[in-house]
């Protein structure tokens, strides 16, 4: 007896990945990329005093003026994010192993910058598929940056194969806990997870501060430092340093994956889903609304304690009192971005993260303070969040089959 493989057996990995995304309205998706790099490019070239000089000679010499500084911040963006191409290229002419390596650290730098958005963009994705706001993972990332870093330190003798899970662990389940508190509230007392995730950022934040401040400081140090993690706990570095570049990047694209294959291809990733489409219709067919709400939320804060620890196993090595990293609230965004997809987390982690490397060197060489980057954001995000707008400046039909509701990722006939 003989058996055909179905289409959906014959399809590559590449192909599934490519209509999971082509699902979500990857041409609003893109327009409103290009829409916040042009209403950002606006807002450079009208808040220069010298585009206003130059216009105030002539309005050509304004308009030469505004081109130039856009051209200027753009590229200095680019070569941030990416090194200069005839850099690139004279290096791997030259075949030279360490001009090349030096040509290819700004991309790499850009990876590094990525990772934690990896994560906590997969981990906000996650809550608001299950229909919860998880707004706590910037403390979800501290709290697992500590415990991960207090593993990192703590434990002794053990080979990197044993360590580097283990803190990791740690770090996962810190995060888990700080997010199993807030989903525990919402389903015992009501409380709404936006304001108690919120409460928890400032938890986190303190807490640290004080651990950092006094039980867990390297007395060592002129300011208050944690101990480094043993050299055991070292995430692989894979590149000679002084790149940074390391094994945390590829856990995350893991995670993301591993993400989309329980939202999309398991019995409780289907709950998931219904629970955040709708609960009481979700809690009539019988699922436990309690418990998945709890656990949704509690994988949530593990996979942005995943984060925190990357950092400091792959990055830092300690922990200062330069808490805040901003990864978890620009996630939000990078979700939403997203439309609530894990692999579409992928590529939204990777324009942030190379826009947040590259913003450094723009600085620097057009004078544009790296601030603007957060405004491209925010614009990117007002044009997903109002997609009508998109349609009628490019003058796009109106959808006729299925659209992606940005809140929950669902999908919605429109007639």
């Amino acid at each position: 007896m003989t058996t055909t493989k179905t289409n959906s057996e014959k399809r590559s990995f590449l192909s599934v990945f490519y209509e999971e995304l082509s699902k979500n309205s990857l041409t609003i998706i893109i327009l409103s990329i290009i829409s916040g790099f042009i209403m950002g490019a606006i807002l450079v070239a009208f808040t220069s005093p010298e585009v206003y000089k130059a216009f105030g000679v002539s309005f050509g010499s304004g308009l030469s003026a505004a081109w130039k500084l856009i051209a200027d911040t753009y590229s200095s963006l680019f070569l941030g994010s990416f090194g200069d191409p005839a850099i690139i290229v004279a290096a791997l002419k030259s075949k030279d192993q360490a001009a090349i390596l030096k040509a290819f650290t700004p991309i790499l730098e850009s990876l590094v910058v990525t990772t934690p958005y990896l994560f906590t963009g997969v981990a906000v994705a996650l809550g608001f598929k299950a229909g919860l706001f998880n707004i706590g993972a910037e403390g979800q990332v501290l709290v697992g940056t500590i415990a991960a870093g207090w593993a990192g330190w703590t434990f002794t003798g053990l080979s990197p194969w044993v360590h580097v899970p283990l803190a990791m662990l740690v770090g996962a389940a810190a995060g888990a806990i700080w997010g199993f508190i807030p989903g525990l509230l919402k389903v015992k007392t009501g409380a709404h997870e936006v304001i108690t995730t919120i409460m928890m950022n400032y938890v986190a934040y303190y807490l640290i501060y004080y651990l950092i401040s006094a039980p867990m400081r390297d007395m060592t140090q002129m300011t208050p430092k944690t101990p480094l993690i043993q050299e055991s706990a070292h995430l692989i570095r894979l590149f000679p340093d002084p790149i940074r570049f390391h094994l945390g990047f590829f856990i995350a694209i893991a995670v993301a994956f591993i993400v989309w294959f329980i939202l999309f291809k398991t019995t409780w990733g289907y709950e998931i889903r219904s629970v955040g489409l709708n609960p009481a219709a979700s809690k009539y067919a019988g699922m436990n609304i309690t418990t998945i709400t709890v656990a949704a939320m509690s994988l949530s804060g593990g996979i942005a304690g995943l984060a925190g620890a990357s950092e400091i196993l792959g990055v830092t090595w300690r922990q200062s009192q330069a808490l805040s990293s901003g990864y978890g609230f620009d996630s939000i965004a990078l979700a939403l971005l997203a439309q609530n997809h894990p692999l579409g987390v992928i590529l939204t982690a990777l324009l942030f993260g190379f826009l947040k490397s590259g913003s450094r060197v723009m600085q620097v060489r057009a004078g544009v303070p790296i601030y603007i980057i957060n405004i491209l954001q925010a614009f990117i995000i007002l044009f997903i969040a109002a997609p009508a707008i998109v349609r009628t400046i490019y003058r796009l039909k109106q959808p006729s089959t299925k659209e992606i509701s940005i809140s929950t990722g669902s999908f919605s006939e429109r007639k």
